[in-house]
């Protein structure tokens, strides 16, 4: 990537939907009994990885401008044990979504970003307890259900993972009775899949806290469109760049309230803001 800097920068930019949304939106939706709508979707290569997971397990998707409409009623329950499931790590969001909808899973251990290790020991954990038996072979998360499906549990998470509680949130959506999951993760991602989800007839309440309750449902179904978080990532990027080498820019499809740490941190370097209506934002330099 070269940059030629040295001049200033002005005008507008629109946000696209948040990526770390995006990614466990999808594979959600084969818990559903009908066709999903996404809408703000971001152009990004998770998307088609994700598309081409789910053309293994017949279920077709269609990816135009930023709508993806995937249909998921001839879906095929089908293992996933390595290929393409490793091309990133959000694939393991189809251990929670295929336990959930055929309450057997086998699932190819996680790829993606190379950044570390990041176990997933409390995504087991959740399982488990909602009465899943897993097991890997051959590098692979194999993961059954009781006979008479999962069940309804109380978790505690030993450390706040994203990844852990949508999962255990993806399995436990049809599982018997209720489940409690204490010690959640908080993060806008969270609340936009209980959104998607109770869209669809689920009953989730709690999410943006630390504990989380869910009450079974036998049957999901979409019935209209879920429009996608803007990613807060991208926008804290674009007025970071407003920030230090701006002449005011306009930033456009945002949600203030998933950036108010960021904001907080700007105002202490000296710079101001005002809100363009409910989605727009400008940072001006000073």
């Amino acid at each position: 990537m070269l940059i030629h800097g040295g001049k200033r920068l002005s005008g507008e930019v629109t946000i696209g939907g948040a990526k770390n949304s995006t990614v466990a939106l999808i594979p959600a939706a084969i818990l559903s009994r009908t066709p999903v709508l996404l809408t703000g979707v971001p152009h990004i290569q998770d998307v088609y990885n994700l598309m081409s997971i789910l053309a293994e397990m017949n279920v077709t998707s269609d990816f135009s401008g930023n709508d993806l409409r995937i249909d998921p009623t001839q879906i095929v329950m089908t293992d996933l044990p390595s290929g393409k499931i490793k091309s990133l790590r959000a694939s393991y969001y189809f251990m929670g979504a295929m336990l959930g909808r055929f309450g057997h899973a086998v699932v190819g251990l996680p790829g993606g970003d190379d950044i570390g290790p990041r176990p997933i020991d409390q995504h087991i954990k959740g399982f488990e307890a909602l009465g899943a038996k897993v097991a890997d072979h051959n590098g692979a998360i194999v993961l059954n259900a009781p006979e008479d499906g999962l069940h309804g549990a109380h978790i505690f998470l030993d450390m706040v993972s994203v990844g852990a509680t949508i999962n255990i949130i993806l399995a436990a959506v049809t599982a018997h009775g209720q489940t409690v999951i204490e010690n959640v993760a908080r993060e806008p991602e969270i609340i936009d899949l209980a959104t998607y989800l109770n869209n669809m007839g689920a009953t989730i309440r709690g999410a943006g806290t630390d504990v989380i309750r869910i009450e079974g449902a036998s049957r999901l179904a979409a019935n209209n469109a879920h429009t996608i978080i803007p990613d807060r990532i991208e926008a804290g990027t674009y007025l970071s760049i407003a920030a230090a080498q701006g002449d005011g820019i306009l930033v456009k499809n945002i949600i203030a309230e998933h950036l108010d740490s960021f904001f907080g941190q700007v105002r202490g370097n000296g710079c101001g803001h005002g809100c363009r209506g409910r989605f727009h934002l400008c940072i001006p330099f000073r």
